[in-house]
């Protein structure tokens, strides 16, 4: 008893945390729920790049998906349509202007070194060391004077060639070029180790605002072609306001109608499942804050599919135990019966539904992702609550107290059997004909 009452706390206390969660944080909605901006990209050919092959556009989608990430929205759609186009979908971003600026931005970091032309003037010449040897890239500030600088991190490579840039370069300048724009030009003074470097703003420093985009850019990384916008638009909710409502409504309504049919038909045993059905959305809905899973229509059409799945494995518990009840053993051989013999059907039936899922979200389009990522979770945790919570309720609710009121369980008196009883035993024990 002691350890069910331990597992018992642990269940509320991870309840009411959820409930803080839930309450707390902000859910993350789809396209289809607040609505956004939507833009159709198509790939451009230039002479280095003649033709739009499949491995292009891989990478092209690869670089959207991060640039679009960064902006710090909810979850986006990032797809292909055709050979050479791809559809941007950025939920709760309405100005397009904003998007388009952003996604359109080329990131060419190029460290240049100084040169003299043939009229004698000073030009710089590339150093091979490019944006393409950085590990990553940060907003920093200089602790002398505050300013804001772009702190750059290269990987091994990069290292080695700005190391050896330094060296040569020592008692001359070394400029800093972004997207063809020289940013600063400081004089090396000795050779520098270590793989880290700094852009500064030139005089007085950058805005924090345009370090941060440089930082976004440079580690989203170069587009591997240029990618013209054909097509913007600011797409409103697809349900509407009216619709959000009428779909919770209509869900409440669901869930409500199941546990009235669980109390009326399985009684105590029903009421139990109501407050383990209660606690599972609870910790679900807080796992979907928390991840985060963005909520689109298809999404929340699996949270409530898991839903039904989790009473689905409540009503094979209950049958089972009502068979043991039926044979004359005691509630708690009953009750334990009961989840051992369902447990097989319950583990099989959601491993095969999970293994489905996986399919779905690996090669299907991204609201079918929603969907299945959605329900994944839910059928784990389905599981969770079946398993555990749902007996450990049980379990501190009778104990292994004697059947006196079978009809609190649907049964009627004259459906219990006498089954054979080992005096010999454990009181609880008895009834299932189990020696010590």
């Amino acid at each position: 008893m002691k350890n069910k009452l331990i597992l018992f706390w642990v269940i509320m206390v991870i309840t009411l945390l959820s409930i803080v969660v839930v309450m707390k944080k902000p859910a993350s909605l789809g396209l289809d729920l607040v609505g956004g901006s939507r833009l159709m990209l198509e790939a451009q050919t230039s002479d280095s790049v003649p033709k739009i092959t499949s491995e292009i556009m891989d990478s092209l989608q690869y670089a959207i998906e991060n640039r679009v990430n960064a902006m710090g929205v909810g979850e986006t759609i990032v797809q292909r349509v055709g050979t050479k186009r791809l559809l941007v979908e950025i939920p709760n971003i309405t100005d397009t202007a904003k998007a388009k600026e952003f996604i359109g931005q080329t990131a060419q970091l190029e460290f240049k070194r100084p040169v003299i032309d043939k009229a004698g003037n000073r030009d710089w010449e590339s150093t091979g060391l490019t944006g393409k040897d950085l590990r990553k890239a940060l907003v920093s500030s200089t602790p002398t004077t505050g300013e804001w600088v772009v702190a750059l991190e290269f990987n091994n490579e990069g290292a080695k060639k700005f190391s050896n840039l330094t060296k040569e370069l020592v008692g001359k300048e070394m400029a800093i070029f972004f997207n063809g724009v020289l940013q600063s030009a400081p004089r090396v003074n000795e050779q520098i180790s270590g793989g880290s470097a700094q852009i500064s703003g030139g005089e007085g420093g950058f805005e924090y605002t345009q370090a941060k985009e440089m930082v976004d850019l440079l580690n989203a990384g170069a587009l591997p072609v240029g990618a013209e916008i054909i097509q913007e638009e600011t797409v409103g909710p697809t349900l509407g306001a009216d619709s959000v409502n009428k779909s919770k409504i209509a869900g409440f309504i669901g869930i409500a109608a199941v546990m009235v049919f669980m109390i009326l038909y399985y009684r105590v045993m029903g009421l139990i499942s109501c407050f383990a059905l209660i606690i599972y959305a609870l910790i679900n809905f807080a796992i979907f804050k928390l991840v985060p899973v963005t909520l689109t229509l298809t999404g929340i059409a699996g949270f409530i599919l898991s839903i039904g799945m989790a009473i689905d494995a409540n009503i094979l518990i209950f049958e089972r135990t009502k068979e043991e009840l039926k044979m004359g053993r005691t509630l708690f051989t009953a009750i334990n019966s009961g989840f051992d013999r369902a447990f097989t059907s319950i583990f099989d039936s959601n491993v095969s539904t999970i293994m489905t899922c996986l399919i779905l979200y690996y090669f299907g389009a991204s609201m079918v992702k929603g969907f299945a990522l959605t329900l994944i979770i839910g059928v784990c945790l389905s599981m969770f609550s079946a398993i555990t919570v749902t007996k450990n309720f049980m379990h501190l609710v009778f104990g292994s107290s004697e059947l006196k009121y079978p009809e609190l369980f649907g049964l009627r008196r004259e459906d219990i059997q006498d089954a054979y009883v080992a005096t010999e035993t454990k009181r609880e024990k008895a009834k299932f004909g189990v020696l010590d």
